[in-house]
């Protein structure tokens, strides 16, 4: 019989019922080694935390985060609290025996992903291992866009141009919360959602950003407050508060391997609601993934004749790609909600082997790195900066 692992989730926002969903679904279409067995819940409002508890299919629910982790039936503790908490939290787990996964980014500072690092790395010699929750790698597309560079489908990479544009803040009057307060959420666009387009442009092209030159901007500087309890800490629900983190962030990089890349991230992109877009080039072609179509990947292969040269799109649903065997018959689309559902399947099944899932807490880190820069350097004014740690 497959053996329980038994997981407790820590945070009940977004990511809570995202990763409650890939939890749910995984062991339902996928054949894994370790069984996920929804276990707890832990908030810090019982009311709200017991009542999604029990509809997002958990077992229980906590308020206490270090007796959830002391216990001995929990094998596993998924982070998705606000990036604030995650270094003491996936620390503290580490410690007391726990695989951890950690919604990215991994931490809030540089010094807070490097402990991190550190700490999983010291746990891994225990057979002990930590994952950051990149979900947009598990994007059949985005795997399948990979496996093309990987093989050469494109040549030397020359170019990567990636973009993530949202617009849910281009309202000046969207109020304040935790997500616009330095504090809480490290940063803004930057750390939101850009970390998501470094990420993503790394792993498909197996090459890390070595340089930075960057812009950030915080356009509107001051929000309206939230009443009592569903805004900032503290916020008296009256008058505006101030916005400490970036709304948009801009900068060019060189990766290692020479190649440029240039990359945006912003909230104010009005119209575009979810618009992530990684376009690698090289010698002998280019790719191109979209969230905005994301069972598809265009390719361009400039090694055909001339009469025959142009972009194509590839659906990605053939049971041959990247995790669709599970799925559905060919032609019938996946959404947002896979992602996380092939995630969970990826860490069980590393778990499992013994193997250190990916990304692990050194990629976040180095992740982590590459923002630091692009804030140090925009207060440079725009200097070319070394992602390289101090």
């Amino acid at each position: 019989m497959t053996k329980n692992a038994r997981v407790a989730m820590i945070g009940n926002g977004f990511m809570g019922a995202a990763h409650s969903q890939g939890w749910r679904v995984a062991p339902r279409f996928f054949d894994l080694p370790l069984r996920p067995q929804m276990a707890v819940m832990v908030g810090r409002n019982p009311d709200k935390n017991a009542q999604l508890a029990q509809a997002w299919g958990w077992e229980e629910s906590s308020e206490d985060f270090a007796a959830t982790i002391a216990r001995d039936d929990i094998d596993i503790v998924d982070i998705v609290t606000p990036g604030n908490l995650h270094c003491d939290m996936a620390i503290a787990a580490l410690e007391a025996g726990k695989h951890v996964l950690c919604e990215k980014p991994l931490a809030n500072t540089v010094d807070e992903a490097r402990r991190m690092a550190q700490a999983a790395h010291t746990a891994a010699q225990n057979g002990i291992y930590a994952m950051v929750g990149f979900t947009y790698r598990r994007v059949p597309a985005a795997t399948f866009a990979r496996d093309l560079v990987a093989r050469g489908a494109v040549g030397t990479v020359r170019q990567v141009r990636a973009q993530y544009l949202q617009d849910w803040l281009a309202d000046p009057q969207a109020p304040l919360t935790w997500r616009m307060d330095k504090s809480k959420a490290g940063s803004g666009a930057l750390g939101d959602i850009g970390a998501h387009a470094v990420d993503l442009a790394q792993y498909i092209t197996a090459d890390s950003l070595a340089t930075v030159s960057g812009t950030i901007e915080t356009f509107v500087k001051e929000r309206p407050v939230l009443g009592q309890g569903q805004g900032l800490s503290g916020s008296a629900g009256e008058g505006t508060g101030p916005v400490t983190v970036d709304d948009f962030a801009a900068f060019t990089g060189r990766f290692d391997s020479g190649a440029v890349g240039v990359f945006e991230a912003t909230r104010f992109a009005t119209g575009r609601k979810n618009a992530l877009q990684v376009e690698v080039a090289g010698d002998k072609g280019s790719i191109l993934f979209n969230l905005e179509d994301m069972n598809a990947v265009q390719y361009y292969d400039a090694t055909a004749p001339a009469t025959e040269q142009g972009f194509r799109r590839i659906y990605v649903t053939e049971a041959d790609h990247p995790y669709m065997a599970a799925w559905w018959p060919p032609g019938h689309m996946l959404g947002y909600e896979h992602g996380f559902s092939h995630q969970a399947k990826d860490f069980i099944e590393a778990i499992a082997s013994g193997e250190q899932p990916r990304p692990s807490f050194e990629d976040g880190y180095q992740v982590q790195r590459v923002l630091d820069a692009v804030e140090r350097s925009s207060g440079a004014g725009s200097a070319w900066t070394s992602t390289a740690a101090a």
